[in-house]
């Protein structure tokens, strides 16, 4: 239950949705992520580390760089099932 309580409460976040789905077709810097989400760089790292506890994303170095990707593309099965389900649409 509780991994299921962190993946959730992961994707709870609006700025931590925006980064998965920034993610979908392919992997990026971290370093970029800040822009494509419009928020200040320490704020995406906290955001990131929330992500990767959760299992949602995993980052590897290419040499000075932290590549992320989406640990499993299911996700985004989960994301456009909820909208699906959204009271109001």
């Amino acid at each position: 239950m509780n991994d299921g309580v962190k993946l959730f409460n992961a994707l709870g976040d609006e700025v931590r949705l925006k980064i998965v789905l920034a993610l979908k077709d392919n992997e990026r810097c971290a370093c970029a992520i800040p822009v494509l989400v419009d928020r200040a760089q320490p704020t995406v790292s906290q955001h990131l580390k929330i992500l990767r506890e959760a299992g949602l994303i995993t980052v590897r170095r290419d040499g000075r760089e932290k590549m992320c990707s989406v640990s499993d593309p299911t996700i985004f099965k989960i994301i456009d099932f909820s909208k699906k389900i959204t009271p109001g649409k």
